[in-house]
């Protein structure tokens, strides 16, 4: 705005001055012309001053923009002589040239360089440069003076780069630029904006936002410009979305929006500067995409084929894919693979049974009707020749599966699970109305997805056939039903691990021995699966043949702990005795563990034998006494080899309660081993109820964690044999001792009620006695003890075990043990401490077992 120079005594702001005063009482039709300029005027921008010079060249006036342009009061610059104060000394002559020009009555125009003056403490003065316009005057004496005019250079060029900037910004930009009034008008538009919207830059004045974006869309950004406007605070990276004329394609655009203020600091209008990221997004939801099918793939890693359950590991397909990736989804695996069956019928065609294993869905609890025919979890059925799914199955590739009308599913992937070139089953993804159908990329994310779970559950299947053999084998392996011994009360009870572990080597025996006396054996082969299960078959078989020939526990364990040794190397037990103490070749042999604990009980005496090869020990209850742990010298696990076993002999009261157990009992991965030793022995508090009970009240006690390992509880109960049923006669080492053995026979069988053994015994004695006398040595014990059977034993102190042979017909004697063999339903010899002991068994009369006519068995002899 330009001004009057005021007088160097007046201070006041010039819109406030005499100019302003005029103008409010001037009239006529010339009023509009001298009215202040309004706020925002160019002079807001332009720094213009003006003074004026006397007639002596001296500053007569100073104006108040002067002393903003110089720096300089009024009271400093009035009486100064212009040149020496502003210009540089050597400019100073030719500027006084000018000047007296000037005075002369010529006008001047002209940019001129200046300084200021020095500061109060000797600081040298900026230097600028002015634009001076020079007016020559005449004062009210008529003398020469000059009016001058000064614009700030400085200020001048700023304009101009700022007009350039501005002219890019609207001519050259590659972004949208809008320059937006306080009404929400579209004041200007550059060329960008124009390309995109159509038109020229000036057809769009005037305009708003809902000119150009739908009408929600609009509203949204007409609140956000309006807050803007009010409130100044800057928008960056706004998205707005719309549509350009003539595309129907979906654009989004990254919008700037600032305030803009007039140079005066008033709020004027509103910037937009906006980008097209359409691209951007799309790449964006790619990459996004991307990542998210990743990340499915990584979560569907970490949680498919954590069990080694069919239907488990189908559940968790599912639990990954909704909501995720789709959201309803099921799962079905031919009916045959479940069953046991390798190649069930119908594969090829897909019309092989199928059962549905897992549903889920998040928009229902039950199957929607658009996604196909509602089949429950757990129901067989098959899909028609010709359907999509059928088509997938035979194919072995994924298929849309069209949607039904009037259903809630928009778009349906049916999607063959494969493993190891097998069709395994077919799983189906849905995304009902409003989700995004799906695209080549859910897919193959689809089929990539069925595909390792295939694989798991064809590693289930799999595994669950072998885990079904290796049960199998372990079972047939075990005393089949309710073992029964002589003097003993048995209950037994054997839990495989589930189908996620492996089946272990765990086994229980109850071995009947010759005079009612009975081998108790628990063991446990370290490791799993076939391996040891077979390994415990052979060890079982060892023991029961060991048993068979008579040989004390601790024998029994050596030769077991050879045996042991001889599994895991191709030359048997001789070749692992020569390698013993040469490196194991780990290609040509394996180590094969076992533990073991091994009983003999004589029902006659209740006295028991034990000997323990690293196993637990065995725990015994007394009535009236608290549960206690026998302590019987662990040794050494079958197969190291190298030690010797120790044997324990106990004697157990009436009625007390004996328990053989294996780890899985007692140890898991939350217990202890002493812990659960402790809670076994709590456990056992009554002896005196029945032993099922017993058993089933220890695995309900105790926290068995069952299915981390095999469990195998052997529990009995002391019942010995009554005095009246034992018959215990010694006989001198004379021939009348035959007679009187059978006399001692006949006599107690008759007080048994048994003579129709009479007969057979008598005969069999006589012979057992006979050849005591002939190939014996020292006294002759002749025992009877009757329980389920009659036994008869004869003992005597020779070390020479007696030899079955089949005599010659010209032979007059040797036919004995023959006899002996015939009529007796079982005999044999084993060795005592101080001698020998032969035996028979007969069937009591009544059973299943008939009796054979000595009279018959003596002609077969002949």
């Amino acid at each position: 705005m330009s001004e009057i120079p005021a007088k160097a005594t007046e201070s006041e702001d010039p819109s406030d001055g005499a100019s302003d005063q005029a103008a409010r009482n001037a009239g006529g039709p010339g009023d509009a012309m001298w009215q202040s300029s309004p706020p925002g005027s160019i002079y807001d921008y332009i720094r213009v001053a003006s003074f004026s010079i006397g007639p002596g060249g001296l500053v007569d006036q100073w104006s108040l923009r002067a002393e903003q342009l110089f720096g300089i009061t009024a009271e400093r610059a009035v009486g100064t002589d212009p040149i020496d104060a502003f210009v540089d000394s050597d400019l100073r002559e030719r500027s006084q040239r000018k000047m007296a020009e000037i005075l002369d009555g010529r006008e001047w125009t002209g940019v001129v360089p200046f300084r200021m003056p020095d500061g109060p403490d000797g600081a040298r003065g900026e230097e600028g440069l002015a634009e001076v316009y020079v007016m020559p005057t005449r004062t009210a004496e008529g003398e020469r003076a000059a009016v001058c005019i000064v614009v700030d250079v400085r200020t001048l060029r700023s304009i101009e780069t700022d007009l350039a900037a501005s002219q890019a910004i609207f001519g050259q930009s590659p972004f949208g630029f809008l320059l937006i009034d306080t009404d929400l008008r579209v004041r200007r538009a550059n060329m960008r904006f124009a390309s995109i919207f159509g038109g020229t830059p000036d057809d769009h004045r005037g305009k708003g936002v809902h000119d150009y974006l739908p009408r929600a869309e609009a509203d949204r950004v007409s609140a956000t410009l309006r807050r803007v406007l009010e409130t100044g605070d800057s928008i960056t990276d706004m998205h707005v979305t719309g549509f350009v004329p003539g595309s129907e394609e979906r654009r989004h655009w990254s919008v700037n929006l600032y305030r803009v203020h007039s140079g005066s600091g008033r709020p004027i209008g509103i910037a937009w500067l906006g980008t097209d990221i359409t691209a951007r997004r799309a790449a964006a939801r790619e990459a996004a995409a991307a990542r998210r099918n990743l990340a499915l793939l990584n979560e569907a890693g970490a949680r498919i084929g954590n069990s080694l359950d069919l239907e488990t590991t189908a559940r968790e397909l599912l639990d990954v894919v909704v909501p995720g990736f789709c959201d309803l989804a099921t799962v079905d695996l031919y009916q045959g693979l479940l069953i046991g069956d390798e190649t069930p019928p119908g594969l090829a065609d897909g019309s092989a049974e199928l059962r549905r294993v897992a549903f889920a869905s998040a928009v229902s609890d039950a199957p929607l009707t658009g996604s196909g025919d509602a089949v429950a979890v757990g129901a067989v059925h098959h899909f028609p020749f010709n359907s999509p799914c059928a088509d997938a199955l035979r194919t072995a590739r994924p298929q849309h599966v069209p949607p039904e009308d009037g259903g809630l599913v928009q778009s349906t992937l049916a999607v063959p699970m494969v493993a190891h070139d097998t069709v395994v089953g077919l799983a189906r993804f849905a995304r009902t109305k409003g989700s995004e159908p799906f695209g080549d990329r859910d897919r193959d994310l689809a089929v990539e997805l069925a595909a390792r779970a295939a694989v798991c559950i064809d590693n289930a299947r799999l595994y669950r056939r072998e885990h079904e053999r290796a049960l199998i084998l372990q079972r047939s392996l075990l005393p089949p039903g309710d073992p029964e011994a002589s003097g003993l009360d048995i209950a037994c009870r054997y839990l495989p691990g589930n189908a996620a572990t492996e089946v272990g080597g765990d086994w229980f025996d109850v071995i009947e021995l010759p005079g009612h006396r009975t081998a108790l054996v628990v063991g446990d082969v370290m490791g799993r699966g076939l391996r040891a299960a077979v390994a415990m078959g052979e060890l079982r078989t060892a023991v029961r043949t060991l048993a068979l020939l008579d040989l004390e526990p601790a024998e029994v364990l050596s030769a077991l702990d050879e045996i042991a040794r001889g599994l895991g190397t191709p030359g048997g037990v001789q070749q692992a005795t020569r390698a013993a103490r040469q490196p194991r070749d780990a290609d040509l042999s394996e180590v094969y563990l076992a533990t073991c604990v091994y009983a003999v009980y004589d029902s006659v005496t209740r006295r028991c034998t034990f000997a323990n090869a690293g196993h637990l020990p065995p725990v015994l209850v007394e009535p009236g006494e608290a549960a206690l742990m026998l302590d019987v010298p662990p040794g050494m696990p079958l197969g190291v080899g190298g030690e010797p076993f120790e044997e324990v002999e106990v004697e157990l009261p009436e009625g007390a309660l004996l328990a053989l157990y294996t780890d899985g009992l007692v140890e898991s991965r939350d217990h202890p081993l002493d812990e659960g030793l402790q809670a076994f022995v709590g456990a056992l508090t009554d002896p005196s109820r029945p032993l099922e009970d017993v058993c089933d009240h220890v695995l309900n006690a105790l926290d068995t964690h069952h299915g981390e390992d095999d469990i195998a509880l052997l529990m009995a109960r002391v019942q010995g044999l009554p005095v009246e049923s034992v018959g215990d006669w010694t006989l001198p080492r004379e021939p009348r001792s035959v007679g009187r053995a059978r006399e001692y026979a006949r006599t107690q069988l008759v007080d048994w009620g048994l003579e129709p053994l009479v007969d057979t015994t008598e005969l069999l004695v006589s012979e057992l006695v006979t050849n005591a006398l002939r190939y014996g040595e020292g006294e002759i014990r002749l025992r009877l003890l009757l329980d389920r059977t009659l036994v008869c034993e004869v003992w005597d102190s020779g070390l020479v075990q007696p030899r079955r042979r089949r005599a010659r017909d010209t032979d007059e004697g040797g036919r004995g043990l023959q006899l002996v063999g015939l009529l007796s339903a079982a005999w044999g010899s084993r060795r005592t401490p101080r001698g020998k002991t032969v035996w028979f068994e007969l069937p009591l009369p009544g059973g299943e077992t008939g009796l054979t006519d000595p009279a018959e068995a003596l002609l077969s002899l002949f």
